[in-house]
């Protein structure tokens, strides 16, 4: 698709550099630890994440993007058999990847061989815009492959899938990052998208408040499927959020790494 690396690097450079300036301006927690060696960790996890990616394209040359013109062409999916207007079918993948990633979110914390790799993102002490694309790459690449027989299974267009991908990026950094909204906008925001409150509680280190408010984008599955939790019992300022790993382990990108495979 032409542009298609332009727009999503450059919505992602904007969107990262807009909710950074914000989190800065208005943050919402205090840090526990040094900006400057979490951010270097989980800058690098990028880097990474997008090298796994590449190199997954190598192997498998059509990714998300690439799957939906191939699934056009072939006429494959649902949606390529059915011809509805283009905004309905906007909004139908939308809805049916976010819930996709919704399940898959849950799935990583109920399975344990999954949990073992996405404890990675847990395990960051404090939540600002870097955690939003904190992963291990094993992750990222099960996560790519499960969108790739989704849209082969699904049909849709390709400017639809680039559309998901740019808010499913766009609102992990809004509502990972340290901002604090007004209570009054949070209130309205996650009404429809999940907010910095509201994901913040999914990160703490209890169990039964980090096995609840798993979406991403969309606020509307937990209310569906009841895994939503308002506020943390101990509140906002008062909640720890990580991991076990109360210490600076986390902020190593090498410890990071190698979490999954440890006892």
């Amino acid at each position: 698709m032409p542009n298609e690396l332009i727009w999503r690097l450059g919505t992602f450079l904007t969107l990262f550099a807009l909710f950074a300036a914000l989190e800065a301006w208005a943050p919402r927690r205090p840090r526990s630890q040094p900006q400057a060696r979490r951010w270097a960790t989980n800058l690098a996890m990028t880097v990474l994440n997008t090298l796994a990616l590449r190199g997954l394209a190598i192997l498998l040359p059509l990714l998300a993007i690439g799957a939906a013109l191939d699934a056009e062409a072939m006429g494959w999916g649902l949606l390529n058999r059915v011809g509805w207007p283009g905004w309905v079918e906007l909004g139908l993948t939308v809805l049916a990847l976010d819930f996709a990633i919704w399940a898959q979110h849950l799935i990583t914390h109920k399975v344990p061989v999954f949990w073992r790799f996405h404890r990675v993102h847990h395990a960051d002490r404090d939540m600002d815009v870097t955690t939003g694309f904190r992963f291990h790459p094993v992750e990222i690449l099960a996560s790519m492959l499960l969108k790739i027989v989704l849209v082969y299974l699904l049909g849709p267009s390709a400017l639809a899938v680039l559309v998901f991908e740019i808010l499913l990026s766009g609102t992990a950094l809004f509502n990972h990052s340290n901002l604090a909204l007004p209570s009054w906008l949070d209130r309205a925001v996650r009404l429809v998208l999940v907010t910095p409150d509201m994901h913040r509680v999914h990160h703490s280190i209890h169990r039964a408040e980090h096995d609840s408010n798993y979406g991403f984008a969309l606020s509307l599955w937990d209310r569906i499927f009841r895994t939503y939790v308002a506020e943390p019992k101990a509140g906002q300022d008062g909640m720890t959020v990580g991991l076990e790993w109360q210490d600076n382990r986390p902020t190593r990108l090498g410890w990071a790494l190698w979490l999954p495979f440890r006892r």
